[in-house]
């Protein structure tokens, strides 16, 4: 049901999983383990599915905290359960509370998890490309910062997301990138469709958190898209299904 990371799994009193689909009680294009709020699955199942994620993380299902994710660079600090007002709208938690397990979901953008072990301050970001380019990384790191962690101590971990070899863009796609730095350009191969390209989100992500100064990095390396274990938004768009599930990805510190 879970994918790990050897990274974080080593880091003690620290519970993570970037969560398949496998293990849930959602049917049809959302079997199984559907933890999309958004989503048009049964809200009944959706809400037992996520309610065995927080079993498996340690905590309350109310403590399995999530937001309003809207592909922006902004990022909320989270001190306690949102005890039944609305999910902000944002990208990325951060926390030095114990016992909550900050999310995010995807379903083909990429998660990253962080945490400083030593300041005991951890984080989770959703970075699709338009978050990763505008700032979400570096804003989680600033905030994890303001929270007494270091970026030399932070480790990071890149879960499940979209690769190279099945995230075709157009020409206006790269052209916005070069455009916001010349240096971007290493990040797209050229595609068998003339005018096309190949997009290297993990790679992008990773330089993004290297330039942070965020230097231990663990990457999954796996494919949403050509991987049956993950929802793929994009996967579900070429099959023409009427909508996908979503996978959560969370980060804990134990009580």
């Amino acid at each position: 049901m879970t994918l790990g990371s050897p990274l974080l799994s080593a880091i003690p009193g620290l519970r993570h999983a970037f969560f398949s689909r496998e293990g849930g009680v959602s049917d049809g294009i959302y079997a199984a383990l559907n933890g999309g709020l958004g989503s048009n699955d049964d809200p009944a199942k959706v809400v037992e599915n996520r309610r065995r994620m927080a079993e498996q993380l340690g905590v309350p299902l109310d403590h399995l905290i999530s937001v309003h994710q809207v592909h922006s660079p902004d990022v909320v600090v989270v001190d306690n359960p949102w005890n039944g007002a609305a999910r902000p709208k944002a990208d990325a938690l951060v926390t030095r509370t114990e016992g909550l397990a900050i999310s995010v979901t995807t379903a083909d953008c990429g998660p990253i998890l962080f945490v400083d072990p030593s300041a005991r301050v951890i984080g989770a970001a959703h970075a699709g490309w338009k978050g990763a380019l505008t700032g979400v990384l570096e804003s989680t790191i600033d905030a994890m910062e303001k929270l007494g962690a270091e970026r030399g101590g932070i480790v990071a971990a890149i879960g499940p997301l979209i690769r190279k070899e099945s995230y075709e863009v157009g020409r206006e796609f790269v052209e916005r990138f070069i455009e916001a730095d010349a240096e971007n350009g290493m990040f797209f191969i050229p595609a068998e469709r003339d005018g096309h390209a190949m997009f290297d989100l993990a790679g992008f992500i990773r330089m993004r958190l290297e330039n942070a100064g965020v230097l231990m990095i663990d990457d999954l390396g796996i494919d949403t898209y050509s991987d049956e274990r993950c929802f793929s938004y994009r996967r579900s768009v070429h099959r023409r299904e009427a909508d996908y599930g979503r996978l959560v990805h969370a980060i804990a510190l134990e009580r």
